[in-house]
């Protein structure tokens, strides 16, 4: 039986930063994905509203790749009163060779926030302007603060507004991600304004109800909206896809389920017959981005298995390079 390495949460973050190797990884998962070959079955989740918690698990098969990733990714909403994060979970990577166990990652979710940053800066590449340089991100919390350092490596961002329904903790994430950016980054009390002064707009919130309106768009934006992972999520107001010159899907039969499509579809916005190019044909040039400077451009990312396995691959990768990890005899 062959060893199984286990890496835990604070040897993973220390291997595997957030820098453009990871943002390179999750861009090949998405190029794979529109390939062909890749073997990914829809999201499982589960809902316990009896004791406020959910969990997802995700997997995918890469070709070329040697392992494939189960993620496990629970979210139990009441963990902060009991001084405990909402978010955890782990990655087991199997052999593609054989199905054995080959690593487990005990990331407690950093992992998955680290490519959700990484397939933020990837969307952002391809079809935010190349001179953007003003980045507003709604949401305060952990992946507000890494979709802003995603988007610095790709594009020349040199001024940033934070908005959050708690004032107190747009002015906190303001205050460190300046700090730890060297740009300027300021708390916006008013969400509208904070929108319509920027070039690129990044959604990370868990909002039920629309946080972005379609009058607030202008030409030249673009927006990535994150937080609609789950059936009931929204953020954009449906209005804004038939506004955007530019749709585009992570995976285009989960955003019809649980992303921003879902609410446009049903509000009637966007016709059910319509068809739209997902982001990896347009990062292999199959389908055009961007067509000009004045275009509006939004990419719906709800996550997908693929780009667990793709950063759990490129993690182990790094955490041998650097002699991390223990080695478990089977």
């Amino acid at each position: 039986m062959p060893d199984v390495i286990l890496l835990t949460e604070a040897e993973l973050r220390k291997a595997v930063p957030l820098d453009l190797a990871a943002v390179d990884c999750i861009a090949e998962a998405f190029r794979a994905l529109d390939r062909g070959g890749v073997v990914m079955p829809p999201m499982m989740s589960m809902h316990m509203d009896a004791v406020n918690g959910e969990v997802d698990v995700k997997t995918a098969f890469m070709p070329g790749l040697d392992g494939f990733a189960v993620k496990i990714s629970p979210g139990f909403f009441d963990n902060p009163a009991r001084g405990l994060p909402s978010t955890s979970g782990m990655m087991a990577v199997l052999s593609t060779e054989t199905g054995m166990v080959r690593a487990v990652l005990l990331d407690n979710g950093y992992l998955t926030d680290l490519r959700t940053a990484a397939a933020g800066a990837v969307a952002a590449r391809a079809l935010a302007r190349e001179n953007a340089s003003a980045a507003t991100i709604l949401g305060a919390g952990m992946q507000a603060r890494l979709q802003l350092a995603a988007l610095c490596l790709v594009r020349p961002i040199r001024r940033a507004a934070i908005w959050a329904r708690d004032p107190a903790k747009a002015e906190t994430a303001a205050q460190e991600m300046a700090a730890s950016l060297g740009i300027e980054v300021v708390a916006e009390s008013d969400a509208r304004s904070a929108v319509e002064s920027a070039d690129v707009v990044v959604t990370t919130t868990p909002s039920r109800k629309p946080i972005l309106m379609a009058d607030w768009l202008r030409p030249g934006q673009h927006v990535t909206a994150m937080g609609s992972d789950q059936d009931g999520k929204q953020e954009l107001d449906p209005a804004c896809l038939s506004r955007a010159d530019l749709y585009v899907p992570d995976r285009l039969a989960q955003t019809e389920c649980i992303g921003e499509l879902r609410g446009a579809l049903a509000a009637g916005s966007v016709a059910a017959d319509r068809e739209f190019a997902e982001l990896g044909a347009i990062l292999i040039g199959r389908s055009p981005g961007r067509a000009s400077a004045d275009a509006i451009t939004i990419a719906d990312l709800t996550g997908t298995g693929i780009q667990d396995t793709a950063i759990a691959t490129h993690a182990i990768a790094r955490a041998a390079a650097t002699g991390a990890g223990i080695t478990v005899a089977s």
